[in-house]
């Protein structure tokens, strides 16, 4: 018959090559970065152990002399300025101090210093009622200096009452030459693996003349003035108001490895708040007194409000040993992330960048197929003419 004049097009996308290999020629990094995150920085083939056991001595060394009113010559040694004397993961030095000597349970004037001791006759001194944030409880009677309208409550209390104002030089100044020892036993359960940061030897010398350092990191040796010029403060105003200072000791143990490459690293940091300057927040004190009695059988005491440095050892850590149990799992879940990669690598190549065109025209093929039109008299044209 005569020649067909027309034909029909179908037009139809198939796959013109795998997603995966797509997403990988055009965008290489978008499923290895996952793979090698989990595998070599997450160390995803490992049993990690975090319930860290872990025990802190300290022990500080050192002797200072000091001069005052109210103390005379006194030569100060551990005993004196270290508080609690045992050492813990927490322990305070004393840097200064408001002694008041010789009080004794008595009646006297409380301190103009407190706005509810402040009376103008005797009725705003209720008997009984104790002062507020005061030293003891009010008698009755307003007491007056001289000619002055105002006065303050009477109080029976342990007399005289502290009045002084802190020291502008810090009476134990000398103690950032002080040394404290600070020995760490750590022990992770799950591997029965432990350790401890002072170094293995049996040189009974060797803690008597190493100090803390790069070269010395097993020499548990720390002078109080290099912890806190590491924390960015300095020890002379620190010592005038007090503070605290945080020293964090971390282990983080690959125990792929030898114990050798188990290492502590500390870090030191100023706890209390120093971002306002002479904030009412920042600074470290507390009251403790000293009791005795005269050869009559009066009890006196002294009353000292110290001023000091308060060190919190805090410590932190984890383990990791290879285990095939999280290796699987996490070979798996690489696996099913890479299929998910590819299906977003796919979508944002796709649709969202600007040349998308271009790897859709790599990805997709288009396949024309044409189809004849029947012999003339033997059906009816499929196609358009």
């Amino acid at each position: 018959g005569r020649p067909c004049t027309g034909f029909c097009v179908d037009i139809c996308e198939t796959s013109g090559e795998d997603s995966l290999r797509a997403a990988m020629r055009l965008m290489p990094t978008c499923w290895p970065f996952p793979c090698s995150w989990v595998f070599l920085v997450k160390k995803g083939y490992q049993d990690t152990d975090t319930s860290l056991q872990s025990s802190i001595v300290t022990k500080v060394k050192g002797v200072t002399f000091t001069n005052t009113t109210e103390l005379g010559e006194r030569l100060w040694d551990v005993a004196d300025y270290v508080i609690p004397p045992q050492g813990e993961n927490v322990f305070f030095v004393i840097t200064n101090l408001i002694v008041t000597p010789n009080q004794r349970q008595e009646t006297c004037a409380e301190s103009e210093s407190i706005p509810d001791a402040w009376c103008y006759t005797d009725s705003d001194c209720p008997p009984g009622e104790p002062v507020v944030a005061g030293n003891g409880v009010k008698t009755g009677r307003c007491l007056r200096v001289g000619n002055m309208q105002r006065g303050t409550c009477e109080i029976f209390a342990w007399c005289p009452v502290e009045s002084k104002s802190r020291p502008v030089k810090p009476l134990l100044g000398k103690a950032e030459d002080f040394t404290v020892y600070i020995k760490n036993f750590i022990r992770f359960p799950k591997f029965n693996f432990s350790k401890t940061n002072v170094l293995d030897t049996k040189d009974k010398a060797f803690l008597k003349s190493c100090q803390f350092g790069p070269k010395n990191p097993y020499c548990p040796i720390f002078r109080l003035g290099s912890m806190v010029s590491w924390t960015g403060s300095d020890f002379q105003k620190i010592a005038q108001q007090g503070g605290v200072i945080g020293i964090q000791i971390e282990w983080d143990c690959d125990l792929d490895k030898a114990p050798s490459e188990c290492n502590p690293h500390y870090s030191f940091s100023r706890l209390d708040n120093t971002l306002s300057g002479n904030s009412i927040s920042s600074g470290y004190n507390f009251r403790f007194a000293r009791y005795y009695r005269d050869g009559a059988g009066v009890e006196f005491r002294t009353l000292m409000k110290a001023y000091g440095i308060r060190f919190d050892v805090m410590v932190n850590g984890k383990a990791g040993k290879f285990s095939i149990i999280p290796t699987i799992i996490n070979i798996g879940s690489g696996v099913a992330l890479m299929g998910a990669g590819a299906f977003f690598c796919d979508l944002v190549l796709i649709y969202l960048i600007k040349k998308s065109h271009f790897y859709r025209d790599k990805k997709y093929e288009e396949v024309r197929s044409v189809m004849l039109c029947p012999q003339q008299g033997e059906g009816t044209l499929l196609g358009p003419p």
